[in-house]
């Protein structure tokens, strides 16, 4: 006999009993955005090759270690998608909707990085992103931040998570520090750990994510960003920090906070926790002016952000804070005993599902004694068993059992039994 085949290392099946929280989620994040006025896109999980080493930057972690790269039949590079943005701007791009307009967008789906899986972080994994065009003023990304603080509001979580935010200025600014950085790295090469010596050689900004204490302790008298901002650039981060003060919104500016690909500009944000250990990070975003541009676009300003379904379903079972309402996925489970019970309990069951179509109703199939039927009533979580019999059949009535509350068993008419639901279970 074979060996019996597994799921990919890092990629995971939602199993039903996970599936509520994951419909939870995405069902408040999506009334959410559409309280904003922000419209769904969806994009392909494959895409040429090209779009993302021209848009993340081939010497980046995700291009050279990280991405899902192969040949099709036709000798085209293709990859499946390590993030959102560039696939959105493709999308946009092609289909003729940044020119000149404005967009506000979101979307969800699998994203897939081969990175070394652990609890919150995964080789297949999902995200939901917002992006914006064709709004270049700060409002906009305030607005985002916003909208992502209201969510942790309504989601549980606002006491949990953190707001870094910081400016990287325009890309003329952050070249010119980049300079000074590497200047005052390289002098000091021979202290700094492995991976850092070659962030510098590639993408020197990262070298302020480093986790290394030593390299940490010898970014302290580096060169500071904001010394190096345009005018610009710092009346925007002002703007953005005056509607957040006003929000009342509570926010750290860190100035090490640069994000990990090639495309951002001025505005960066990141919304942390501590309650999950080193993956700390639920949401991140930020402004990337150039990027439409870079892939062939006319020059169009954007921001947005992305964050981690997974991670947030972590934090929310982690804090208990799922809403027990949210695990119920039944109502109502109704149970046939005897001749013709089955065909009557389908046929009542549709009825109901036509007169209250926000009732979840669960029919019992497959036969079996009272005893067993009512073990499953019982188990799927239903509020209430309808039960019929030979003799509810022949009267027209249906026998009511509450499975969760106590009250008495009741016996009611078939026809009068709508307005009864209508009354206990709204």
């Amino acid at each position: 006999m074979s060996n019996k085949i597994q799921a990919i290392r890092g990629m995971n099946d939602i199993l039903p009993a996970q599936s509520p929280v994951w419909q939870y989620l995405e069902g408040t994040v999506k009334d959410l955005l559409a309280s904003y006025g922000y419209d769904e896109i969806r994009m392909p999980i494959v895409e040429q090759t090209a779009l993302f080493k021209r848009s993340i930057g081939e010497v980046t972690d995700i291009v050279e270690k990280e991405m899902y790269t192969f040949e099709d039949r036709n000798g085209d590079s293709l990859t499946l998608r390590p993030e959102g943005t560039a696939s959105c701007v493709r999308a946009c791009e092609e289909a003729g909707l940044l020119y000149n307009q404005t967009q506000r967008l979101w979307y969800t789906g699998p994203m897939f990085r081969h990175e070394r899986p652990q609890k919150g972080r995964y080789r297949q994994f999902y995200q939901i992103g917002v992006e914006t065009f064709g709004m270049a003023t700060p409002d906009v990304d305030a607005e985002l931040i916003l909208m992502t603080a209201r969510l942790w509001q309504q989601l549980g979580l606002a006491e949990a998570v953190t707001l870094q935010l910081n400016t990287l200025g325009s890309n003329e600014a952050r070249a010119r520090y980049r300079d000074a950085l590497v200047d005052y790295l390289s002098a000091r090469k021979d202290q700094l750990d492995e991976d850092s010596q070659r962030r510098l050689e590639t993408n020197p900004l990262r070298v302020l994510d480093s986790k290394n204490p030593e390299t940490q302790a010898l970014l302290a008298d580096a060169p500071e960003l904001h010394d190096y901002l345009d005018d610009e650039s710092r009346e925007d981060f002002a703007t953005l920090r005056s509607i957040l003060d006003a929000a009342g919104v509570k926010y750290e500016i860190n100035q090490r906070l640069v994000r990990g690909l090639d495309y951002y500009c001025k505005t960066v944000f990141e919304w942390v926790t501590d309650k999950l250990g080193a993956q700390g990070t639920v949401c991140a975003g930020g402004r990337y002016d150039g990027l439409v541009e870079q892939l062939g676009g006319k020059a169009t300003p954007a921001v947005g952000f992305a964050m981690g379904v997974e991670r947030l379903i972590l934090l929310l079972e982690t804090l208990d804070v799922i809403p027990q309402e949210v695990m119920q996925t039944v109502d109502i489970y109704v149970c046939g005993v005897g001749e013709g019970a089955a065909k009557a309990a389908l046929l009542l069951s549709d009825q109901l599902r036509g007169e209250q179509p926000w009732l979840r109703i669960q029919t019992h199939c497959g036969g079996g004694s009272f005893k067993s039927q009512m073990k499953k009533a019982d188990k799927s979580g239903a509020l209430i068993a309808l039960l019929l019999g030979e003799s509810e059949i022949e009267a027209g009535q249906v026998t009511v059992k509450d499975l969760r509350g106590g009250a008495d068993q009741q016996t009611l008419t078939q026809a009068g039994l709508s307005d009864w639901l209508k009354e206990h279970l709204n």
